[in-house]
């Protein structure tokens, strides 16, 4: 018998349009058309390993997309503030040393 997720993906109408366009934009940026994919994927009821496989990503990054989108539907695929020591320099000023400064 298979696993079955706690987390089950059913999409609204709205929700299914505003991710398939997501998915197909050639301008968003990837980390979200790649959210986008893997909760179609998610919502056509494919396995987490499968989806990884299909798309190049772990199966613990589809696991935990699951479980967010579950809990934040569209907002989890905007993107999230990271921990860590914030940039030292924007890559728009530039600097000694970066590529585009003086």
């Amino acid at each position: 018998m298979a696993w079955k997720s706690p987390y089950p993906i059913e999409l609204s109408e709205e929700e299914r349009a505003v991710i398939e366009r997501r998915a197909r934009s050639s301008n968003a940026p990837y980390r979200q058309v790649m959210r986008a994919r893997i909760v179609l994927y998610l919502a056509a009821g494919l396995d987490n390993s499968l989806i990884a496989g299909r798309l190049d990503v772990s199966r613990s990054f589809v696991s935990e997309l699951r479980k967010r989108f579950y809990k934040e539907r569209l907002r989890a695929l905007d993107e999230h503030p990271r921990s860590g020591r914030p940039a030292r320099f924007s890559p728009q000023r530039g600097g000694v040393g970066q590529s585009g400064g003086v």
